[in-house]
Order: structure tokens, then sequence, then C-alpha cells
């Protein structure tokens, strides 16, 4: 089953990403508490919200030996079962949240600065999915991971 399992926001910008039990998402705005929420609604599209594999995370610890905690690439929502890449440019629904693929998140030198500098090859098309809230709602742990109908 497709499901979200874990949320994590950052307050600032360069602050530690903290887990949280629930998230309100704001369609236009992101995610509510987290550094790129935009009360005014004029949040940048692509980064109202992140999502990013866990098998991608487990690969490359798998694959290089070297530890990566799920918080480390700085997503928003950690995911299981989804292939994120196949939502780039489709809507669909984290829990009753509606959500638009707009572009994925190809792993860049800040990532490698705060990990590895093996994480920018590791993660070409590995690095998750940037998206725009639809509609918005409260995402929580667990909740199911679709296409909208």
């Amino acid at each position: 089953m497709s499901r979200v399992i874990q949320i994590l926001i950052a307050a600032s910008e360069g602050a530690p990403m903290s887990p949280m039990e629930e998230v309100e998402a704001v369609a236009g705005c992101g995610l509510r508490g987290d550094r790129y929420f935009r009360p005014a609604g004029d949040a940048d599209p692509a980064s109202q919200i992140t999502l990013i594999e866990r098998e991608c995370i487990d690969e490359f610890v798998a694959n290089s030996g070297l530890a990566l905690a799920p918080e480390q690439p700085r997503r928003n929502l950690v995911t299981s079962g989804v292939r994120l890449n196949d939502l780039c440019g489709k809507r669909f629904r984290v829990g009753d949240v509606m959500l638009e693929g707009i572009e994925l998140c190809e792993p860049c030198r800040t990532f490698a600065e705060r990990t590895y500098a093996q994480v920018v090859k590791a993660f070409v098309g590995k690095g998750g999915l940037r998206a725009r809230i639809v509609s918005g709602g409260v995402i929580r742990p667990g909740d199911a991971i679709g296409e909208s109908a």
C-alpha cells in the first residue's frame, strides 16, 4: 500500500527537520509551520510540499554503506510503496489532500554538503517530487497515496 510514513518540517531556513504527528496543508500556501509556508497564498508551487521515497533512501544506504536518515534529504513527506516520478505532472491524493506533481527534486550541492558527495550521483531521478497543494487538509503518517480519479 502506498502511504506516508513520516512528516518533516523545518521552522526556518537551515533549521533541523522536525518530525510531526500531523501537518496542515494549505492550498497555495504550503505546510503550516514549514519554512516555505506563505500565508498570503503566494507560495512558489514547487516549494509548497516535497516528497521522497523511503525505498530510495534505503537503497542509497545499502549501496554506499553510509548512514542517511530520512530527514537528511530535507523533504516534507517520506513515502513508501509509491513511485513518485510517476506522479510528476499528475494530480494525486495524500489522505484527503489533493496535490499536483510539479517537478522532480534532483540532488543538489546543498544536499551533498549536508550529507555526502555520493548523494549527487546516487539520487539522480530518485531525489523526490515537488508538488503544489491543490486542496488542503491535514496529512498524517499512514495516510494513503494514490492518483486522483
